[in-house]
């Protein structure tokens, strides 16, 4: 491997840390809109928002899809029953009552009873005729015998010279003209008893009714009209049609008053004219009224409501083989426009609603009771949890499903018993083991509400997939083999008997074949949830990138070939790294720390350094020192860039997120204090104040540890290296040693973002100094050794005392800190120590 220095790399390297550190806390620009709708608050909405919407859809699944259409004459393939209580319109019937409506509605006609106009024209017309003949003023008379020639010859005379009378005496009658009429008139004179005869037969008949063709009224009225008086306003109901009469029944009424006329006038020829004159003067004064009949008919036909027949919840509407007859198909589309119109308008949006409220709710009081983890579970973690819920309400959906077509092929037990058979804990179990008990607490209440609606909202059940899953997920807390799948679902499988057995009891004997099939299904269920966790643990490692316990233990492997890497490449860091898993792994749970992941991110904290592993001293093994041909800052720079290579090498061979997260958190942003040091000392000397060095440029690019492995990690790493340089490593001095670098690390606020109290820095120290004072324990002094130099005693090499001894010290490794810094003891020294322990609570 080649240890030339890539100066154009490293000084990338800057500043792109610069501007981390600029974006964290510096000026914060502008978000964008876009930048703005995909923030990590936002996207777990959508998330939440989203799985509602879709499992609101699953459980109302006719919106979607239409069901089984039937024809007249087809055979139903299932049962059907009415899922709801509703109401169907019986058109046929409807119709019916509407008709009937109709048919009790009868025809209007206006009736005029009145004569008065007709009788007015003809006064009118004969007093104006009287008035105009020419001889009026002469006295003559009018009576004679009409028969002799001279009277003729003078009659026909005035005749022709009058004839813009009768045109005048028909207009004002409003008939048509008939000449031989008015020559009768004419000749006559227009006497009074035509006028008045006519007068008479006009009243007669008008009084009666007068139609202008009783068979049309006959078939319109049916059973009788309605006659609307449109004088005085008032209707009559007449159902006897035969006393109004027709034009024909006028013409023969007034043809038989002849012989009554004659006893009042005479000659003969004057009732004919007053016959004629009345026949030409009557008209009809019976008319529908078309109109007022239609709006009459039209209110009949609204104010006939709508039959509806109630079909009642669980009511058959046809079953299996039955052929469809007109009232299935009624009853089977009200059922489906129904529950498509309820469930698309309320029932879906409203349980949407519910359902993501529901989830909310448990999120929040799952992150509140979380916080000790971390504050907001990130987007991924909510991805893989949502999946997992929508994936395990699925097989509860077509466990469903399976359950009733399995039951309907035989009758000996019910759908009910097979239900126990859903692996509903398989879902728990894996968020169990990948996000703790807390979120799988609060998954196992969601999953078994959602389950216990697919299956009827039973409450029975609810506890049933509660209880299994809380097992479930307890039984994985700390997998670390896979036979903790087994035994969690042997545990399972016998907990479901039980509850199983409960339910049916609740409904019937336990002594029966459901019983039974009860039992078995439950225990299956329990196996089958450990079977489906089990295989589906390894896809969900590499597809989210998780890391399980089962992977830690793989990774703690020394056997793996990026460990192997380390110790061929960089021996030293390999056996530091060695000794702070012990440290880490021997101190973890008296911090309430997960010892197995603080154990393997000691393992690989330091493998960046295999780049350029004889840039630090514990590699070096006497060699030259690389840094004192380098400036402090290029040194700085070599430094800091093993915490980017770690991260980049941990990320391709894939070690997962909590032991990349201590790879970059293992420094934090402590100061590289040598080198800084070293830059001002030559920058003072050479007396040029425009350089200044800038404590930042020094300083890790951090963050600083977040969690409580992290920060133990960096603690072991630091009193490690330390612990080195110790001349005669006594108890007393490793104490001194692991309380003073405590102290340094704790009031530089590198530990200000994990959670480690200062009760767990008391029990940090006390057990570093357990394993240091193990590693440095006193060995006895073999004859041999008696005559060899000190410095060999304390397993430093001939020479080390010196000039390279102080090289070695001072070689730029920031894992090491100088021992004069820690043991060059002064009474201010000795009083900041006791000062900074009191503070320590130490």
């Amino acid at each position: 491997m080649s240890d030339k220095i890539d100066t154009k790399a490293l000084r990338k390297n800057k500043l792109q840390r610069k501007g981390e550190k600029d974006l964290l806390t510096g000026d914060k620009k502008k978000r964008g809109v876009s930048d703005y709708w995909l923030r990590p608050v936002a996207v777990r909405s959508y998330i939440l928002i989203g799985l509602s919407m879709i499992i609101a859809l699953f459980l109302f699944p006719s919106i979607l899809t239409r069901p089984d259409v039937y024809r007249l004459g087809d055979v139903a393939q299932r049962d059907v029953k009415a899922s709801q209580e509703f109401l169907i319109e019986d058109n046929e019937l409807t119709e019916k009552n509407r008709q009937d409506a109709l048919r009790t509605v009868l025809p209007v006609y206006d009736f005029d009873p009145t004569s008065g106009s007709i009788i007015a024209r003809i006064k009118e017309s004969f007093k104006t005729a009287r008035r105009s003949l020419p001889d009026q003023q002469s006295g003559a008379p009018v009576q004679g015998d009409l028969s002799t020639e001279n009277d003729e010859e003078k009659v026909d005379n005035d005749i022709n010279r009058d004839e813009p009378l009768k045109t005048q005496f028909f207009e004002s009658l409003d008939i048509v003209p008939d000449d031989g009429l008015f020559d009768i008139l004419m000749k006559s004179r227009f006497p009074p008893e035509v006028e008045k005869n006519t007068v008479s037969l006009v009243t007669q008949i008008i009084e009666k009714g007068v139609v202008n063709n009783k068979l049309v009224l006959m078939r319109q009225g049916g059973k009788g009209i309605t006659l609307h008086n449109i004088q005085t306003g008032k209707e009559t109901e007449v159902n006897n049609l035969e006393v109004f009469l027709d034009l024909a029944e006028v013409r023969s009424h007034i043809s038989a008053q002849s012989e009554k006329l004659l006893r009042s006038m005479s000659p003969y020829e004057l009732v004919q004219a007053s016959q004629k004159l009345a026949i030409a003067l009557i008209k009809p004064n019976i008319t529908a009224n078309i109109r007022e009949t239609e709006l009459r008919k039209d209110l009949a036909w609204k104010s006939v409501k709508p039959f509806y027949f109630k079909v009642k919840k669980g009511e058959m509407l046809v079953r299996e083989g039955e052929r469809i007859a007109p009232e299935h198909l009624l009853k089977l589309t009200g059922q489906y426009k129904l529950r498509k119109q309820n469930e698309m308008l309320g029932r879906a949006p409203a349980m949407a609603i519910l359902i993501l409220l529901l989830i909310s709710a448990t999120f929040i009081a799952v992150m509140a009771k979380n916080r000790s983890v971390r504050f907001e579970m990130e987007v991924k973690d909510l991805c893989f949890a949502a999946l997992t819920l929508f994936v395990v309400f699925l097989l509860v959906v077509a466990s469903n499903f399976v359950a009733y077509e399995i039951a309907r092929s035989g009758p000996l037990f019910s759908p009910r018993a097979l239900l126990f058979a859903i692996p509903v804990a398989s879902g728990a179990m894996l968020i169990s083991i990948f996000q703790g008990m807390n979120v799988a607490i609060g998954f196992s209440l969601v999953v078994s509400a959602l389950a216990c609606l697919v299956v009827g909202g039973r409450v029975e059940f609810f506890i049933y997939f509660f209880i299994t899953s809380l097992v479930g997920a307890h039984g994985v807390v700390n997998c670390r083999e896979r036979s903790v799948f087994i035994k969690t679902a042997l545990k399972i499988g016998l907990l479901s008997v039980v509850l199983a057995l409960s339910i049916v009891a609740l409904y019937g004997s336990v002594f029966s074949m459901e019983a039974l099939v009860a039992g078995l299904a439950a225990f299956l269920g329990g196996i089958l949830a450990g079977v489906i966790a089990t295989g589906i643990l390894p896809l969900i490692e590499m597809s989210f990138g998780y890391t399980t316990d089962i992977k830690l233990l793989e990774l703690a492997n020394l056997e793996q070939p990026l460990l192997r890497r380390l110790m061929v490449q960089a021996p030293g860091t390999h056996h530091h790294s060695v000794i702070v898993s012990n440290m880490v792994e021997a101190t973890a749970e008296s911090v309430n720390a997960n010892p197995l992941i603080a154990k393997v991110a000691a393992y690989y904290h330091d493998i960046g350094k295999m780049k350029k592993p004889l840039y630090f001293i514990e590699n070096q093994k006497g060699r030259e020192n690389k840094h004192e041909k380098l400036a402090p800052s290029m040194s700085s720079l070599i430094l800091i860039s093993h915490v980017k290579d770690g991260v980049e090498l941990a990320v391709k061979h894939k070690l997962g997120k909590e032991i990349i997260d201590i790879i970059k958190q293992h420094h934090g942003t402590s100061l590289i204090s040598f080198f800084y040091e070293k830059a001002r000392e030559q920058t003072g000397k050479r007396g040029d104040k425009s350089l200044q060095v800038k404590e930042e440029d020094f300083r890790y690019p951090g963050p600083k540890p977040q969690t409580k492995e992290a920060g133990l990690v960096m603690l072991a790493d630091v009193v490690e290296a330390a612990s080195r340089t110790l001349v005669d490593p006594t108890t007393a001095r490793i104490q001194g040693m692991v309380q003073t670098i405590i102290n340094r690390i704790f009031s530089d606020g590198q530990l200000d973002e994990c959670e480690l109290t200062l009760r767990d820095l008391h029990e940090i120290a006390r057990s570093f100094n357990k394993t240091l004072s193990g590693i440095f324990h006193h060995r006895i002094e073999y004859p041999d050794q008696v005559k060899r130099p000190s410095s060999e005693r304390q397993g430093m090499e001939p020479g080390d005392t010196g000039e390279l001894g102080r090289k070695k010290r001072e070689n730029g490794s920031t894992d090491q800190l100088r021992a004069e810094d820690i043991w060059t003891k002064r009474p201010e020294d000795e009083e900041e120590s006791r000062e900074n322990l009191k503070r320590l609570g130490m």
